[in-house]
């Protein structure tokens, strides 16, 4: 399993894999310790409705985990490759650099 990452990530080194991977996770939980912070501030509850949570939820967590990966990744050393992750994921979504040609 971890050779298909190494492969498609075009990665050298099971540690250098295993940092990027905790790079995750810890950018997953940042992100919603964030989204705790903001419901808190916005005065959220657990009664609020549906219709409001939600897209709030989308409105906070995808910004704050792009940036928290760029900053985590920075911090552990690995910017380069967060850098191009994030290029390559908000191009797929149609956020990022459009290829011309």
């Amino acid at each position: 399993m971890f050779r298909k990452f190494k492969d498609k990530w075009n990665i050298k080194s099971n540690l250098q894999l295993i940092i990027i991977l905790i790079v995750f996770s810890v950018t997953g939980s940042a992100a919603l310790v964030v989204r705790k912070f903001v419901f808190n501030l916005v005065g959220i509850q657990p009664e609020t409705s549906l219709f409001i949570k939600v897209p709030l939820y989308i409105a906070v967590l995808f910004p704050a985990y792009q940036i928290l990966l760029l900053i985590i990744g920075t911090l552990i050393g690995q910017f380069q490759f967060f850098y191009a992750f994030q290029k390559k994921s908000l191009a797929f979504l149609k956020f990022g650099n459009k290829k011309k040609g």
